[in-house]
């Protein structure tokens, strides 16, 4: 027989209720209104996307990671994973009840991984982060991974949406180092933002992890020196 789910937390968000449930140990769903966000039994496509980011990055010195979403955190243990001991990662996560569920009931999911010493959480839309180091053109990270629930998709506003747009993909762009990484989660494969990716300049591969069942796309674009530096000067 199966375990009711019980609720642990459940916080009113203008976009509906935020709740994290538990059914046996190790089992959690962090849902909004009627939709699950997230599953700990089923985590494969993120821990792919952490993976996917950072095996580029083996053998820089001390790498930069910016992630986009905490989640129940299985993202960024996959990057702490890949990155060396003096690599560092900035979390981007709107919601600082998140945290608060990734250092408490959570943790044990990634081993803390919340609280590695190499991570800095901030309580930020990713996308103003991403704008503040696109500024400072002096390419801040080595990668940027966005692991949000809401990803690219057929009815993104190809020009103006603050992630998945053409202007924040080359923000995005400018805030990478040379030969930087982006690594983006989505729920099914879109052609357009494939297409705005190549155009602004990152060669791309997409990965559906796993054999069976529903498989979630990880992009990854990546920016090569040369390419990074004819962007920059404007050709």
């Amino acid at each position: 027989m199966k375990h009711p789910w019980r609720i642990i937390e459940s916080i009113a968000l203008p976009e509906g209720r935020l709740e994290l449930r538990q059914r046996t140990e190790g089992d959690f769903l962090i849902t909004l209104g009627p939709t699950v966000l997230m599953n700990s039994l089923a985590h494969r496509s993120e821990t792919a996307l952490g993976m996917l980011a950072c095996e580029p990055l083996r053998g820089r010195k001390q790498p930069r990671v910016l992630v986009g979403g905490l989640g129940m955190g299985f993202t960024l243990k996959a990057v702490l994973d890949a990155l060396p001991p003096e690599g560092r990662v900035v979390v981007a996560e709107i919601n600082p009840v998140v945290l608060a569920w990734c250092r408490g009931p959570l943790a044990s999911l990634t081993a803390g991984a919340a609280d590695d010493p190499r991570v800095t959480v901030i309580t930020a839309d990713v996308a103003e982060l991403i704008r503040a180091a696109a500024q400072e053109k002096a390419g801040v990270y080595d990668a940027i991974v966005l692991d949000l629930y809401t990803g690219p998709h057929a009815a993104t506003d190809a020009l103006n949406d603050p992630l998945y747009g053409q202007g924040a993909i080359e923000g995005m762009r400018a805030a990478l180092a040379a030969d930087g990484v982006l690594a983006v989660w989505g729920e099914s494969y879109d052609a357009g933002f494939d297409k705005r990716l190549r155009r602004a300049g990152f060669t791309v591969s997409t990965r559906r992890p796993g054999r069976g069942g529903l498989r979630h796309i990880v992009y990854v674009g990546r920016l090569k020196e040369y390419q990074h530096n004819r962007i920059r000067a404007g050709h």
